[in-house]
């Protein structure tokens, strides 16, 4: 005498076994890909390969102001755009040129009044971060400022 056959259970369990399978399967490439992605780096590091570039986080752009500025020359002021780049000189009688502000957006060149330009000067609004608005206004204060197109 022999136990009853049960017809139609074996295959459900058949299936079941693959489906664990799959899923060990898939667990284990998980495993190996997480293995690799953080050992990978110390990896190509042992071999001699230089490493891989790592993500830089961008820094928050600065917020810029508008700080006019008295150029000197006032020929040279009318030669600007709104747009136009440009480094701001201070010429110091002690010493060398000194640039205050590199690659300088010109916000807007207003227009001249009758007699500001025979004191010497023009006016030009540059877009600039607030730092070099503060060192544009102390060297505008003490020395001359000229402008060189970037």
């Amino acid at each position: 005498m022999f136990p009853p056959l049960r017809v139609g259970r074996g295959g459900g369990r058949l299936r079941r076994a693959l489906r664990r399978r799959r899923r060990v399967a898939a667990a284990g490439m998980v495993m190996a890909a997480a293995a690799l992605a953080v050992g990978g780096a110390e990896a190509q590091a042992s071999r001699g390969d230089p490493p891989a570039p790592r993500a830089v986080r961008a820094a928050p752009p600065e917020r810029l102001v508008s700080a006019p500025v008295r150029i000197a020359d006032a020929a040279t002021v009318r030669l600007l755009r709104p747009g136009d780049r440009v480094d701001v000189v201070a010429a110091e009688r002690d010493g060398p040129p000194r640039v205050v502000a590199a690659a300088a957006r010109v916000a807007e060149v207003p227009r001249a009044d009758g007699g500001v330009e025979d004191d010497g000067g023009a006016l030009v609004v540059l877009s600039v971060p607030r730092e070099t608005a503060r060192a544009l206004v102390g060297a505008g204060a003490l020395t001359r400022l000229a402008v060189a197109l970037c």
